[in-house]
C-alpha cells in the first residue's frame, strides 16, 4: 500500500501520529455504477435492495437518537443524509458565504411576510443562521490572517467549518465533487493529483484549526464507488466498485490498514474489472458510530437497518 506523493505533507504526518486509518475493499452493495443512485443509497443508509424510504437519511436517523447533539450540513441544499429528521437541521454553503444572503431590508420584508403565522419562528431562525455564520466566518478570516498563510480551495473551507464545529455543532456533513477521472487521470500531476492535494490539505487544515478538539473528533471520508483496476484507452479509469474509506481523528486507532482484505489478483477482481467490496460501508460506519457515541445495538439498527456493525477498533 502507498500514499500518493501529493499527500506527503498533509496526510502522511497524520499517519505517522497514528491519527488516520484506511479501510480498503470498502463500499456498498449497489452495483449500478451510477453516481446518483449510489450516492443516494449511501446517504440513505438502507440496504440497496430493501430501500423503502426515499426521504430518510442515516444522519437524520442518527440525529434522532442523539437529540442533544446539534447537526449541520455544509451544502447548498439539505442532503438526503439529513432528510427525514424530526427536527429542523440547518444547511449552509460556505462558498462565497463571507457576507449574509439577505440584507437588512430583505430580512425585514421576509419577517413581515410570515409575522403572526406558524412559520414566524422558523423564518426568524432561518434568517438568523446565515448572518451568524457569516459573522463567524469573517471573524475567523481576520483571526487566521495572523501568522502562517492559509491553504487554498478546500483547505480554506475546512478552516471555516472547524470554527463552527468547534464552537456550535457536533455532527456535520460536506460533499466534494470532481472525482470522475475518465480521461487523463494522472498520478502526481493532473486532475486526480490536484483533488487529492486539496482534500489532504483541507483535512490537515481542519485538524489544525480544531486545536484540542481534534482529540474529540472523528472524520470519515467515503466515496460512492471506486475506479476500475485497469486504465482505459483515454488514460483514465471508469466507474468501479470497491474503494477506500479514510477514518481520521486525534484519538483514532490509526497508522494501519483495517478491515477484511484480499490479494489483488485477476481471480479476485469483481467481474474482472473492480476491487471487490469486502467491508460494507454501513457495517464499517456502524462500528465507528457505536464506539464514538456509545450506541446500543437497537440504536445502530435504527440508523443502519439490517446492518452488521464491524468492530474494527478504529476508535
Amino acid at each position: 500500500w502507498g500514499l500518493n506523493p501529493v499527500l506527503r505533507d498533509s496526510i502522511y504526518p497524520l499517519w505517522q501520529r497514528k491519527q488516520i486509518a484506511f479501510v480498503p475493499f470498502a463500499g456498498t452493495d449497489d452495483l449500478s455504477r451510477s453516481h446518483f443512485e449510489t450516492q443516494d443509497n449511501i446517504e440513505s443508509g438502507e440496504p440497496a435492495a430493501q430501500r423503502s424510504n426515499f426521504r430518510s437519511g442515516f444522519l437524520s436517523r442518527l440525529s434522532g437518537v442523539l437529540p442533544n447533539v446539534p447537526p449541520i450540513a455544509f451544502t447548498n441544499a439539505l442532503p438526503l443524509s439529513f432528510q427525514g429528521a424530526t427536527r429542523d437541521i440547518p444547511n449552509i454553503s460556505l462558498k462565497g458565504d463571507t457576507k449574509p444572503h439577505f440584507d437588512a431590508r430583505q430580512s425585514a420584508i421576509l419577517t413581515k411576510m410570515y409575522q403572526g403565522t406558524s412559520l414566524a419562528a422558523a423564518t426568524a431562525d432561518g434568517l438568523a443562521l446565515p448572518n451568524t455564520v457569516s459573522q463567524d466566518l469573517r471573524d475567523e478570516m481576520v483571526h487566521a490572517s495572523r501568522g502562517a498563510p492559509s491553504a487554498k480551495g478546500f483547505a480554506s473551507e475546512t478552516q471555516r467549518i472547524a470554527t463552527l464545529m468547534r464552537d456550535r455543532y457536533r455532527l456535520g456533513f460536506i460533499d466534494i465533487g470532481g472525482w470522475d477521472t475518465h480521461v487523463n487521470q494522472g498520478s502526481i500531476t493532473g486532475g486526480l493529483a490536484n483533488n487529492l492535494r486539496n482534500l489532504g490539505d483541507g483535512l490537515a487544515a481542519y485538524a489544525d484549526a480544531l486545536g484540542g478538539e481534534w482529540n474529540n473528533t472523528v472524520v470519515v471520508v467515503v466515496s460512492e464507488f471506486g475506479r476500475t483496476f485497469r486504465e482505459n484507452g483515454d488514460k483514465g479509469t471508469d466507474h468501479g466498485h470497491g474503494t477506500v474509506h479514510w477514518v481520521l481523528g486525534g484519538k483514532v486507532n490509526g497508522g494501519r490498514v483495517a478491515g477484511e482484505q484480499v490479494a489483488v489478483s485477476q481471480q479476485n477482481l469483481l467481474l474482472d474489472r473492480d476491487y471487490p467490496v469486502l467491508n460494507n460501508y454501513r457495517d464499517v460506519l456502524g462500528g465507528v458510530l457505536g464506539r464514538v457515541w456509545g450506541l446500543s445495538g437497537s440504536q445502530l439498527q435504527s440508523v443502519f437497518p439490517a446492518s452488521k456493525p464491524k468492530e474494527l477498533q478504529l476508535v
